[in-house]
């Protein structure tokens, strides 16, 4: 797994570790296998929604690929600590410290 990561966060921030998994990393700037993992830095009150737009907006590959409108396309799977996005978690869900969120690109066909 490939790691970038910023500086360390204020007191008052923490860090959002990002996967992004399979071919969705190549959109991040990985090798378009495995896993890269994109640490964000979160600020109080953010949610999934506000720390996957500042990703996208550094990555235009990726938000073209990850947003329809302003909610989740259907071809990239959102999870967050091992939850698929909306089973568990919803994408105005606010983030605490130690939270991950997990990209993985949607398979189909046979």
């Amino acid at each position: 797994m490939t790691r970038t990561v910023s500086s360390s966060p204020p007191c008052d921030m923490f860090d959002v570790d990002v996967e992004v998994v399979s071919y969705v990393n190549k959109l991040v700037g990985g090798p378009g296998t495995g896993s890269v993992e994109v640490v964000e830095l979160g600020y109080p009150g953010d949610t999934v929604r506000s720390v996957l737009e500042r990703l996208s907006e550094r990555h235009p590959a990726l938000r073209k690929a990850l947003w329809e409108g302003n909610q989740i396309g259907a071809h990239i799977e959102v999870i967050i600590n091992d939850a698929i996005l909306g089973v568990h978690h919803q994408l105005d869900d606010e983030l605490r410290p130690g939270d991950r969120i997990t990209l993985l690109g949607q398979y189909v066909g046979g």
